[in-house]
């Protein structure tokens, strides 16, 4: 691997959780989702983005979602048992998490923040979240994640695919 360890990396290595680094170039400029998931060699429902949001509370949620879907705003909401939600500016991510945008891992933020997870992660033995660096993936298991972050796993995008899988 180039480069040291992230945050992320050495919180996971402290908690005893097994992970796989996957690096991928970042010259071209294509650091979205579906380009990262192609980079990586990894199905784009297995690779998951990380969103911050804020409530009208101020309050802040992060929400995890396969990065070939959208969060659905009134899920996440229900989900923090928020009347409403929205995105964070993208100014306030480096600030608030510690992270700049495109390298935001949901592990080793400034501060913990009531994290969701999309069902559809139950689906899968491994899957991929950013490892806190731009060009960094971290593959594991999303039950491991989940208790690490005392995540709660519940449908975001309104495209459950967890029917006879996983009940909420």
């Amino acid at each position: 691997m180039s480069g040291k360890k992230t945050n992320a990396m050495r919180l996971l290595d402290e908690a005893g959780i097994v992970y796989q680094t996957l690096e991928y170039p970042t010259a071209d400029g294509r650091i979205d989702g579906l380009s990262v998931a192609g980079k990586i060699g990894r199905e784009a429902e297995r690779v998951f983005k990380t969103l911050v949001t804020v409530s009208a509370c101020r309050e802040h949620f992060v929400f995890l979602v396969p990065v070939n879907r959208e969060l659905d705003l009134k899920l996440a909401a229900q989900a923090a048992k928020q009347k409403n939600i929205a995105l964070i500016p993208a100014k306030t991510l480096l600030p608030l998490t510690g992270y700049l945008h495109g390298g935001c891992s949901p592990v080793g933020m400034k501060k913990h923040f009531p994290t969701f997870i999309d069902e559809s992660a139950v689906l899968y033995d491994a899957i991929c979240v950013s490892g806190g660096r731009i060009g960094i993936n971290l593959e594991l298991s999303p039950a491991r994640l989940a208790a690490h972050l005392a995540a709660s796993f519940v449908d975001l995008t309104g495209e459950s695919q967890t029917a006879g899988h996983f009940s909420t």
